[in-house]
């Protein structure tokens, strides 16, 4: 059986995915208000280390050394800010907002497919990054009553995202998943537990148990997301990763009763179109590149 003759069972584990990541956003921003972010992370990268060490309990050492360290580490650290940024813009955001502006990911990385990968993009592609661009301007409404700051927060979250995307991409076809994540995973734990003394608090029993969710919800996202682009290539799991807004508004209303106003709605609709147009159009270049 090949890695993309299921593609139900890769939607579903992607929609899976999306529905684990915004209970897990919803259960961040939640603590945000009462715990230290980098407290927040450093359990849930200490729970995401022991399921990575679980995952390569049976690939021989050796294995796990990468073809290009350094890489790993770039990744790894822009993984850890994209994290710890994701956390502080969410605090001060609705659920849907943080959301629909992380959703910038695919636009910034047909941009920085350019200096990073020497990829050309065409006048259609750069169409779809500038309505993205306009999505994300009508969503933050700078200069407006409405703007807020910690939108720029999301963005900076967005591209660290793009760039670790752009890495593991380059990696592919030299590291396997399990590499990647186990280096993602021990790195972030590291470079947290450093900066751990400096932003420390004691939690409550409801703290704790409510981060270590967190860390087995988000771990366990990432991995339903491995086994889905197993089961179906990413031109056909696109379109649903947007699903995360509709579970993200849910989980915003159901615990901080907030909705997304129509301007959200509507930036969130332009940045999905334009999201939407340039997988339609990679799906197009990758058949001429394999032609």
């Amino acid at each position: 059986m090949s890695q993309t003759d299921d593609p139900m069972r890769g939607i579903a584990l992607s929609l899976t995915a999306t529905l684990l990541f915004a209970i897990a956003d919803t259960i961040a921003k939640f603590l945000s208000t009462g715990l230290p972010i980098i407290q927040i992370n450093w359990v849930r990268y200490v729970i995401f280390l022991g399921l990575a060490l679980i995952l390569a309990r049976n690939t021989p050492v050796r294995a796990l050394w990468p073809a290009s360290p350094w890489l790993q580490v770039v990744r790894a650290c822009c993984v850890i800010g994209s994290s710890v940024l994701f956390v502080f813009g969410i605090r001060s955001m609705t659920m849907a907002q943080a959301t629909t502006i992380s959703f910038l990911s695919p636009l910034l990385i047909t941009i920085l497919s350019i200096p990073l990968l020497g990829e050309t993009v065409g006048l259609r592609r750069w169409a779809a990054v500038g309505a993205g661009m306009v999505g994300m301007l009508i969503v933050a409404r700078p200069g407006l009553d409405g703007f807020e700051p910690a939108a720029l927060f999301g963005v900076a979250s967005a591209t660290f995202w793009s760039v670790a995307l752009i890495i593991t991409r380059k990696m592919s076809a030299t590291d396997p998943p399990t590499t990647t994540v186990l280096w993602s995973a021990g790195l972030g734990t590291m470079l947290l537990s450093v900066a751990l003394p400096f932003e420390l608090a004691w939690p409550t029993p409801l703290q704790w148990g409510l981060m270590v969710a967190l860390g087995v919800l988000a771990s366990a996202g990432q991995w339903l997301v491995i086994l889905a682009y197993r089961h179906a290539p990413a031109s056909v799991l696109a379109p649903f990763v947007y699903s995360q807004l509709v579970w993200a508004t849910i989980t915003g209303y159901l615990v901080f009763a907030s909705l997304p106003d129509r301007w959200t709605l509507v930036g969130a609709a332009i940045i999905i179109a334009s999201g939407l147009y340039t997988a339609h159009r990679e799906r197009l270049r990758s058949r001429q590149r394999n032609a």
